[in-house]
């Protein structure tokens, strides 16, 4: 009986002792500011001065289905007077002059489904501080749109770059693969369906960037740096314990805008008239979770 217990006694100390060091090891583990993007189709659609903003007459719009998403820039910024790169830089992606002038290196990009954790960033590398907005620079958008061909209803395949200036070796659509090999500036596009893949340059200006604070603090044209106010400000105090995740929330309501030329609403790209004339995401609301 004796040797029983000892026996029982010594299995429950080696038990406690493994638990105690599993506990240990998880409060020593570092905390995080744990970065998600994803998309909304029901947040409010806003304009370039981000108010709200509707479809003008004679366009029609939709709310895409997305695939993934990319980021190319994202900053915290304790102030509506901040200027832009002024507040603490999170993350910049890669660039690269391959192509000539400055560019995003798109095939070296963070691409993730909408939703995802898209970075864990430790949380003793971000000043203390209070934070009141955050800007995110979107950088590729791949998501699917419906469509008419001669009455019929199709689905197909967008992949939207909209950051300033992207280098591009190649990528795939859906299905079938792109070569570029070169730089693309803001509103370069793919839209693959039945098994064939168009391209195209949407015109300079036409990609809407909501900036509630271009008076106080705007953004350069051309780029896609998407800013956004917490309902709280975001305070970092150094001694955080445990993660802290914030999720971009991006409005997708009717961002996908065309020419109605038949007052239908569908977008009919047989008439070759139904010009595409805005891709760009309708406004950021950071969310701390």
């Amino acid at each position: 009986m004796k040797n029983f217990l000892s026996t029982i006694l010594l299995s429950c100390f080696i038990a406690i002792t493994f638990i105690s060091c599993g506990n240990d090891e998880t409060s020593d583990s570092e905390p995080m500011l744990v970065i998600k993007i994803s998309v909304n189709p029901s947040q409010v659609r806003l304009g370039n001065t981000g108010q709200p903003s509707v479809v003008p007459a004679g366009h029609a719009a939709q709310t895409p289905m997305f695939n993934s998403i990319s980021g190319h820039y994202i900053e915290l910024a304790p102030t509506a007077f901040t200027a832009l790169g002024a507040g603490k830089i999170l993350y910049h992606a890669p660039e690269t002059t391959v192509g000539g002038a400055t560019a995003i290196n798109f095939n070296q990009s963070i691409r993730k489904t909408p939703g995802d954790v898209y970075l864990e960033i430790p949380l003793r590398s971000v000043q203390a501080g209070s934070y009141e907005w955050v800007r995110l620079s979107v950088s590729y958008q791949n998501y699917n749109v419906n469509f008419q061909y001669n009455n019929q209803p199709f689905t197909g395949t967008i992949a939207s770059f909209v950051g300033y200036n992207t280098y591009i070796g190649g990528f795939k659509v859906n299905t079938q693969n792109v070569s570029v090999n070169a730089n693309k500036l803001q509103g370069f596009w793919a839209f693959e369906t039945l098994n064939t893949v168009q391209t195209g340059q949407a015109p300079a200006g036409a990609t809407t960037v909501p900036n509630p604070l271009f008076a106080t603090s705007p953004i350069p044209q051309g780029s896609c740096v998407v800013t956004g106010k917490f309902a709280q400000n975001l305070v970092i105090t150094g001694n955080e314990t445990s993660n802290v995740v914030v999720n971009l929330s991006l409005s997708t309501n009717n961002s996908f805008e065309w020419i109605d030329t038949n007052g239908n609403g569908k977008w009919d790209v047989e008439s070759g008239n139904e010009n595409v004339v805005d891709m760009g995401l309708r406004g950021l609301i950071p969310i701390v979770e």
